[in-house]
């Protein structure tokens, strides 16, 4: 095990012996290391405990992790989007320091597994029926747990990213959704944390996980024209809910320009929308509550489920 992931490992091991239950956390989230990590740390450093497994439809993917703060509720609920390249390589595990370190801030969490676009299943439109039945599921489970509906939500990171912009753009578009006799879940807003927000220019650049846009669409720009309007994010504005972008200059996965384009055109397009660029830190590090970028997530949570700072 590398010296950095020790060092997560170790944020992870205080967690753990704090004595947190599965599904409810409690206590405050810390942050302030000035390094960039990668995603094999991540994988090397030992997971928190798992949240509820709860399953929103049939498919052995389609299931989700609940984590629910202390405390009698109703609670905020942040949807959390994992990204990952929209491949099966990757998967929810990776978002669960993340979901956490949230749940331990009062708010409810429930991270989405999907089918990712070299799934079974997956791609278009399996992909994006999943994360949208996913999404409108916690109406349902809001009969069962003490969540509240008027303050939700959604977190995606890198292809999550993506996949949260789009999610939020249902009600405005139900003719472009996959499933659009669906009754899209109503959120207060989305945090893109190195989101992917320009499927034409992301998928247009060298690297395995550029190429899995056409996988994920099933063909180039020019071969699938429509599926790329209905869910690039830029060719969504104006959104019509508040967005709140972040993302680390140093980012070697999704350029930062990714973010800034999407700021500017959704600030010309009239949308609520407000950028935190954050000096120094890489792509995983806006989903690791250990690093120096932790701080501009949360606040962007906090602030668009009106929390008091």
């Amino acid at each position: 095990m590398t010296t950095r992931a020790l060092s997560l490992a170790f944020v992870v091991a205080s967690t753990l012996a704090a004595g947190c239950h599965p599904t409810r956390e409690s206590a405050t989230a810390g942050s302030g290391d000035r390094r960039q990590i990668d995603f094999s740390e991540l994988e090397e450093a030992p997971l928190p405990p798992p949240g509820e497994h709860i399953a929103y439809g049939p498919e052995p993917l389609q299931f989700g992790e609940l984590r629910l703060p202390e405390g009698r509720g109703p609670f905020p609920v942040a949807v959390i989007i994992h990204g990952g390249c929209w491949l099966k390589q990757y998967d929810l595990k990776h978002a669960a320091r993340e979901a956490t370190a949230l749940t331990r801030l009062g708010i409810a969490t429930w991270t989405i597994e999907y089918r990712r676009a070299d799934d079974f299943g997956g791609g278009w439109p399996g992909t994006f029926y999943d994360v949208a039945h996913a999404t409108d599921y916690v109406t349902q489970l809001a009969a069962r747990y003490p969540l509240d509906l008027k303050r939700v939500v959604l977190v995606g990171h890198s292809a999550g990213g993506q996949l949260a912009l789009w999610l939020a753009s249902r009600p405005h578009r139900p003719s472009a959704q996959p499933n659009p006799d669906s009754m899209p879940l109503a959120v207060s807003g989305v945090v893109s944390l190195a989101g992917i927000t320009d499927l034409r220019t992301f998928g247009a650049r060298s690297g395995r996980c550029s190429a899995a846009v056409m996988t994920l669409l099933g063909g180039s720009a020019d071969d699938q024209r429509a599926r790329y309007d209905a869910v690039s994010p830029l060719e969504l504005l104006p959104l019509g809910v508040p967005v709140r972008l972040v993302h680390g200059t140093v980012d070697k996965s999704v350029p930062v320009e990714q973010s800034q384009e999407y700021n500017a055109r959704a600030k010309s397009a009239g949308d609520d929308v407000k950028s935190s660029i954050v000096s120094d830190a890489g792509h995983f590090d806006l989903i690791e509550p250990s690093t120096i970028a932790w701080p501009a997530v949360t606040r962007a949570v906090r602030n668009l489920l009106g929390m008091k700072k």
